[in-house]
């Protein structure tokens, strides 16, 4: 991955946990990683758990971000939220999924964001 591309992620990242926290959940974890993999953000909305995964375009030349969450893609979270879930201690809470998808223009400025809530 290229270093832009990482700053991109990183700045989506930033925008979602912000837009997330004026919507009054309350951010757990950020970039919470294992073995399985990472997941971006852990928060909470009233009492549900969300687990969001973040993804952040820089144009709409390759589609919406959102589309690129494949079934695998979705597969791993669910892994990956099953493991967060146990070391947390938290196996009896209500949880979901959401996307946020964030699109920047050409300099990095914020056009768009779309808070898909239990999205799979």
């Amino acid at each position: 991955m290229t270093f832009q591309r990482i700053q991109l992620g990183r700045k989506g990242e930033e925008a979602a946990a912000q837009y997330l926290k004026n919507k009054g959940y309350a951010l757990l974890c950020r970039n919470f990683t294992c073995k399985i993999g990472e997941i971006d953000l852990v928060a909470l909305d009233q009492e549900a758990l969300v687990f969001v995964e973040v993804r952040s375009r820089s144009g709409a030349g390759y589609g919406l971000a959102q589309e690129s969450i494949t079934r695998r893609k979705q597969h791993k979270l669910r892994q990956l939220a099953w493991y967060y879930l146990q070391v947390e201690r938290k196996t009896e809470c209500c949880c979901r999924f959401d996307v946020i998808a964030v699109l920047f223009d050409g300099e990095g400025t914020l056009i768009k964001l779309d808070h898909i809530i239990n999205a799979f």
